[in-house]
């Protein structure tokens, strides 16, 4: 840590005055750690008086007399300067390379010819915590893959900070509509004894001379906490997938946002209340954080119209066929069949949202309610933005004999499902639900290419690392 604390009073003294420099060292020391920390967007109303800041140094312009160097914090940028003439501050600055950690103190003076506020700190003191290596490994435009490998460094970049503060709102917004609506949070295990969803895709780990399997989704304790008679419940949680997938959209650990509602009627009332969730999150992003989305990314965010257009799968096979898209024997859609479907219907409706329902049951989960009058299709659906499935959901078959009916048509061994079974046999409400990829809903929302975009770290089958 190369550092330095040395008074400054006014110009004059800087350039000539004699008094020996480390006589005030000890008051100013104690002088500058009394100071609190402001952030760049305080700095126009401190103008004239003594600050601190911390950040990186995102740049540093040398000339013969003076270095100028802009510091960059959570909030903004700002132009810190420094006069070369005293010497102790210049030779602990002389090492400063760019996007090294720094703390400095000084003097927030008005300077209209600056670009960046209109204003500029005069360093008094100036610490340098943490010093970066001459040549940094990444550059702006370097590629994701690279992005990824030097994450702490990426992570630096402002669209990159957006990201988190999005999700950040996001996340809160969602659980202000949860609690406004009554629901109660659940953290679920992660560490399972049986599969938590066909038994397909799952990571087998050791446990205690035993295997356990990572949850593929909260589904079976969100079902067992309708039971336990929380009429409502939420999660926001990992969720791991052990899926062969390299698509720009997949990863085998991904944050899943989890809902579970007792008492409902059917799967389209699941529907409406997911519209009117969504909508009320995305108003939120779009209150706190549409002028820099537009900036950083170019979207326009808006709050969608509710409801939501909808087709059923088969509405939905028909129109693809028109399309000149057919599904043949496929009983789900695929990737190019979503996004086709998606385009189509938002010219038809000026809708970016679009609800796909009553799947064939033989490729939905098992615990998914049939329909009375055809039970070859589920109560379930998904939802599309901009023709990415963001999330999977149905009203769940609650009655023990027909779950037994319906698991031990897919083969499943009934032992391997006792523990979820068992949360049937005394007792349940009707009640259905959904789950959500987080990932997904900001890769949609920001317009990004990959979820890797969007996500603090990646996991994919090719990626473990850092």
């Amino acid at each position: 840590m190369i550092t330095t604390a040395l008074p400054v009073f006014g110009w004059a003294w800087c350039f000539g005055f004699s008094d020996p420099v480390f006589r005030f060292q000890e008051k100013v020391m104690s002088y500058t750690s009394s100071l609190t920390r402001s952030f760049v967007t305080d700095l126009p109303s401190l103008i004239g008086q003594r600050v601190k800041v911390c950040g990186f140094a995102e740049t540093i312009r040398d000339q013969k007399h003076m270095r100028f160097i802009v510091l960059r914090d959570p909030t903004g940028k700002v132009q810190l300067t420094q006069a070369k003439v005293v010497a102790g501050l210049s030779a602990a600055l002389d090492a400063l390379t760019p996007e090294s950690s720094i703390i400095v103190t000084g003097r927030v003076v008005a300077a209209p010819s600056v670009k960046l506020g209109g204003l500029e700190v005069v360093i008094e003191t100036g610490e340098i915590c943490g010093l970066a290596d001459a040549r940094l490994p990444i550059a702006e435009d370097s590629g994701l893959d690279k992005w990824i490998d030097h994450r702490q460094v990426s992570l630096r970049y402002p669209g990159q900070q957006l990201v988190f503060a999005v999700q950040t709102t996001l996340e809160g917004a969602m659980r202000s509509f949860w609690k406004q609506h009554g629901f109660r949070e659940i953290h679920s295990p992660k560490l399972m004894g049986t599969f938590s969803e066909s038994g397909a895709e799952v990571f087998a780990v050791k446990y205690f001379g035993a295997t356990a399997f990572l949850a593929q989704s909260p589904q079976l304790y969100k079902q067992m906490a309708i039971a336990g008679g929380m009429e409502k419940v939420f999660e926001i949680g990992p969720a791991f997938r052990a899926e062969p997938s390299f698509t720009s959209r997949h990863e085998t650990e991904f944050t899943s946002i989890d809902m579970e509602i007792a008492w409902i009627e059917g799967h389209y009332e699941l529907m409406e209340i997911e519209e009117r969730w969504l909508t009320h999150a995305i108003a939120a992003i779009a209150e706190a954080h549409g002028e820099e989305i537009k900036q950083h990314f170019g979207v326009e965010i808006e709050p969608p119209g509710c409801p939501f257009p909808k087709l059923t799968f088969e509405e939905a096979r028909e129109t693809l066929e028109k399309l000149g898209h057919a599904l043949g024997t496929r009983a789900d859609l695929d990737s190019e069949g979503e996004r086709i479907l998606a385009e189509h219907m938002a010219k038809a409706t000026g809708h970016e949202f679009l609800f796909i329902t009553d799947y064939p049951a033989k490729h939905r989960a098992f615990y998914h309610m049939r329909r009375d009058d055809r039970p070859d299709l589920t109560k379930g659906f998904d939802l599309l933005w901009r023709g990415i499935e963001i999330t999977t959901g149905a009203q769940r078959e609650h009655r023990y004999g027909r779950l037994v009916a319906q698991a031990t048509e897919r083969g499943y061994k009934l032992d391997a499902l006792s523990d979820y079974l068992n949360f049937f046999r005394f007792g349940c409400p009707p009640h259905g639900g959904m789950g959500v990829g987080l990932g997904r809903i900001l890769m949609r929302m920001l317009d990004t290419p990959s979820i890797r975009e969007v996500t603090l770290l990646s996991r994919t089958p090719r990626r473990l690392r850092p």
